[in-house]
């Protein structure tokens, strides 16, 4: 595909300095691009590279010097999101897969939408719903009585367990599980486990995305719930009866105990771990590897473990390097003080 800066700047709303023809066939990063790639700087920092790049033309923000009159640049006021616009517009990843393959297995029961391409091996039992221009791919599972909404993807390997709620747009990633039985066992007196049937759910509401190897756990009684516009990353653990909030991202390796309530617009960075029964409030950025073993009531950044606001935890963190010098000083003032005492002890039995 060829594709005029004229043509991408007019998408992304950018000022050309430079040639308007200058046809681009890729994108590419700033230190690997090609002749035929655009690119793009959306930090002063790699203002470096813009001497050595092969690319023929960039988008730029305005601080950044256009320092090459070889190069074509395009102006806007956020380069990373004009180039991820182009990217989205033309170079997004087709998927190939039409139609229903013949060693799909679908119950007479399922009731299967328009458009719909379901892969090889694919297994859907009894009750099940599915939308239109949806797309199932191969070796995946959906149990008896799942909805499944219009427009998703489901990629190679996904289990769906039985009862699942799917809402529109979702994107749900290789071996990931949803609806697995969550973690419920009562001990006895000699410590012996019984297991606590989970009857619940799991609700994924529309434009979620779920990355490889996710696990949700469907809920012991009512639903585990994903809503609208979140994202999470691979290898992350729900547990049963977590609700997580609109738009929020989670990112991999974090684990989110049972009955957890976390909020909207939340971002956690990875190896994340959250105790059972929390609420976490709307707007909480969470650094990566955080412990989280209390509430978190009120938006903004928190960070280790356990995990409290981000300036005391980097003050604490000061400290941390100096801790053997000061144990070595609290030794030194400490015997300094005793001999004090013993002075004035033998003061006191002179007079």
């Amino acid at each position: 595909m060829e594709i005029k800066v004229s043509q991408a700047a007019e998408l992304i709303g950018g000022k050309i300095f430079g040639d308007p023809d200058v046809v681009f066939t890729g994108l590419a990063d700033i230190k690997n691009a090609a002749p035929t790639d655009l690119t793009f700087i959306y930090n002063p920092a790699y203002q470096k590279y813009l001497e050595t790049t092969k690319a023929s033309s960039i988008i730029v923000n305005p601080s950044i010097k256009k320092t090459r009159t070889d190069l074509t640049y395009i102006e806007v006021e956020d380069s990373a999101k004009g180039f991820y616009k182009i990217l989205i517009k033309y170079f997004n990843p087709t998927i190939t897969l039409n139609g229903i393959d013949e060693s799909a297995f679908i119950h007479p029961t399922a009731n299967i939408g328009q458009n719909t391409s379901i892969g090889k091996n694919v297994v859907i039992e009894e009750n099940c719903i599915i939308g239109n221009n949806t797309t199932i791919f191969h070796n995946t599972v959906i149990l008896r009585d799942c909805k499944i909404g219009n427009s998703v993807l489901i990629y190679p390997n996904v289990t769906i367990r039985e009862n699942s709620e799917i809402g529109d747009n979702v994107i749900i990633h290789s071996g990931t599980v949803i609806g697995a039985d969550g973690f419920g066992y009562s001990p006895d007196k000699n410590g012996v486990y019984t297991k606590i049937p989970q009857i619940g759910k799991v609700i994924i509401e529309n434009d979620v995305e779920l990355g490889a190897n996710v696990t949700i756990d469907k809920a012991a009684l009512g639903a585990t719930i994903i809503q609208s516009g979140t994202k999470i990353d691979n290898l992350v653990q729900v547990g049963h009866n977590v609700e997580i909030g609109k738009h929020t991202a989670i990112s991999a390796q974090s684990g989110i105990s049972g009955s957890t309530i976390v909020g909207n617009h939340v971002v956690m960075g990875g190896q994340v771990g959250l105790a059972d029964h929390l609420e976490i409030a709307d707007g909480v950025l969470l650094g990566a590897q955080s412990g989280v073993g209390k509430s978190i009531k009120k938006p903004g950044k928190y960070f280790g473990s356990p995990a409290l606001d981000l300036s005391t935890t980097l003050r604490l963190m000061t400290h941390y390097k100096y801790l053997p010098e000061y144990a070595d000083k609290i030794s030194r003032l400490e015997k300094k003080l005793k001999s004090l005492e013993e002075k004035l002890a033998k003061l006191d039995e002179d007079n």
